[in-house]
């Protein structure tokens, strides 16, 4: 869920332009790698949660004790990598946001903090 909120921020108000210009940009200190990223990293974490719901649910069907054993060593590696990718999202978002001019947020802030938010909290619930 803070996957779909963080991507849904981003993509929703993430981008922005000038009253003068018909330009758009990212309302991240004008960054485009920070949208980018916090784009990237939800979609992949949404996509992955949904993988590893079917996996769970495959589980006791699973016989094997060898493929079992490699599904969980899966689950618990690509959370610990997601864990430290989303800290890393987390530390980007807010050092670009804080770099960010006041004058060139009009809207989309709101949309900004709860991205940097629920990608904290994302550290934690991975």
């Amino acid at each position: 869920v803070f996957a779909l909120i963080v991507f849904a921020c981003l993509v929703g108000e993430g981008y922005t332009n000038l009253p003068d210009s018909p330009t758009l940009f990212c309302i991240f200190n004008h960054n485009e790698d920070a949208c980018r990223y916090g784009i990237g990293i939800g979609i992949l974490a949404f996509l992955a949660c949904i993988f590893f719901f079917m996996v769970d649910a495959y589980f006791p069907q699973i016989s094997n004790a060898t493929d079992r054993k490699y599904l969980v060593l899966a689950d618990l590696g690509f959370s610990g990598l997601w864990t430290f990718l989303w800290f890393i999202g987390f530390c980007f978002l807010t050092n670009q946001w804080a770099w960010t001019p006041a004058d060139h947020v009009h809207i989309g802030a709101d949309s900004a903090r709860a991205a940097i938010t629920f990608s904290f909290f994302s550290i934690f619930s991975w």
